[in-house]
């Protein structure tokens, strides 16, 4: 928490992401030998992220803030870019790319993605321990604490919103009663090394036939969808009208209407009529969430759209329009990301790195092993680190279309990710010092 950035009002700073996303893709598209070969090193998408990331480390916009009141008491801000984006602007974009969807051709990429998630999830399972081992060896006070105030307690927290979610995230931290005064270490922690990891994956996207390559990868199961994706989209392809353009809108946003209502009627009825869902520690938690339902919701909206005629609004450019959402989401996740605090605490954010590390060699051993293309990897890591706001970022990079692949793998995510932290914390509790 900080004191106010330059600019604090949300008008001013999406006006400033939208510039930083508009430079990104103007500079991208010059014909100049040295924008071709920057861009060869920095994929756009990156630098969507990475440029946020840059303004909110010089504290020109921020996240979070705190305030003096009239009365002189500390009240906490918070910019409302992230929340609109991920609770607005990421259901729409869900069905926008998902409505040109081939359902057959989902269904055949097969169990080697289920695999490859869990063998990240088994990564990080593993990677907590291990960092702390690790760091032990150097520093022991960085990962040593009695009681309440033990780090691998408030490491279980990292393990649950690694594995799932936020609410795995509040579940960890509600059963190993963590010190609270000590939390926001761990959520340093999680915002620098899980946002550190997703600009990792997202620089390997640009380097994804090398390591296609490398993994000797059978990629012909994802390639097969974006061939029928691009064939399909080229024999419906027209130039748009403003009709269509209102119409995409209205699927999108009318979409999103009914994934937010469903998914509040649904929280509230799994909250009311079944017990375990309210326990934290039982994976039912997760049906508890709005957040869940909504992104469930519309990602179930744009795939029975696909079976009708609202499909051919692909042709005059749904998925496009849903691209510009995710780009969006994209540069509100790059400003919560502050490159300065890694200083902060640099102890605990070396823990992270190494847990995120061994996280990476678990699934990438996984996929070399299976021959996984480096999709997988990539989407069934952040599913894990990143959860449903994310993957399907990093899924849509690869294609539009894939973007319901990262929300289904999510999903698996936040029913895994209570029962996989407690695990974690379990052996975390066996090793620290």
């Amino acid at each position: 928490m900080h004191n106010p950035p330059y600019f604090t009002d949300d008008t001013i700073v999406f006006g400033l992401l939208m510039l930083l996303i508009g430079l990104v893709f103007y500079t991208s598209s010059l014909e100049g030998a040295l924008w071709k070969k920057f861009y060869s090193i920095v994929p756009a998408l990156l630098l969507c992220y990475l440029l946020p990331a840059i303004f909110s480390s010089l504290h020109f916009i921020a996240p979070e803030w705190t305030e003096l009141n009239e009365a002189g008491e500390e009240i906490k801000k918070s910019s409302q870019v992230y929340f609109v984006s991920s609770r607005y602007l990421l259901p729409a974009s869900l069905v926008l790319m998902t409505i040109s969807i081939d359902l057959k051709a989902l269904l055949n990429l097969g169990f080697k993605s289920i695999i490859i998630f869990l063998s990240g999830t088994v990564g990080i399972i593993l990677g907590g321990p291990i960092a702390i081992l690790i760091v032990s060896i150097v520093s022991p006070e960085t990962v040593g604490g009695n009681d309440f105030n033990a780090v691998w307690r408030g490491l279980s927290t990292l393990a649950g919103s690694w594995i799932g979610g936020g609410a795995n995230q509040a579940a960890m931290l509600e059963i190993f009663k963590y010190n609270q005064e000590k939390y926001g270490a761990m959520v340093l922690v999680d915002i620098v090394v899980a946002n550190v990891g997703m600009a990792a994956l997202l620089y390997g996207i640009g380097k994804k036939e090398a390591i296609n390559k490398w993994l000797k990868a059978d990629n012909s199961s994802i390639q097969d969808l974006q061939d029928k994706v691009s064939t399909y989209q080229e024999s419906v392809k027209r130039n748009p009208t403003l009709t269509d353009y209102m119409v995409i809108l209205a699927i999108a946003f009318g979409s999103v209407g009914i994934a937010h209502w469903g998914s509040q009627a649904l929280a509230s009825f799994f909250s009311k009529n079944f017990e375990i869902v309210n326990d934290p520690l039982s994976f039912a938690s997760t049906f508890g969430g709005t957040f869940f339902w909504m992104i469930t919701i519309a990602t179930l909206l744009g795939i029975l759209l696909s079976l009708t005629k609202l499909k051919t609004y692909e042709g005059a450019g749904a998925s496009k329009i849903g691209s510009v959402f995710i780009y969006i989401l994209v540069a509100s996740i790059g400003m919560k990301m502050d490159l300065g605090s890694v200083l902060e605490n640099p102890g605990l954010i070396v823990v992270g790195i190494i847990w995120m590390l061994i996280h990476f060699i678990i699934i990438f051993a996984v996929a070399k092993l299976i021959k996984a293309p480096y999709f997988f990897i990539a989407v069934g890591s952040q599913a894990n680190v990143g959860g449903a706001a994310s993957a399907p970022v990093v899924a849509a990079a690869f294609h539009p279309s894939l973007a319901s692949v990262g929300v289904i793998l999510a999903i698996f995510g936040y029913v895994v990710g209570t029962y996989g932290a407690i695990a974690c914390a379990f052996l975390m509790e066996k090793v620290a010092p």
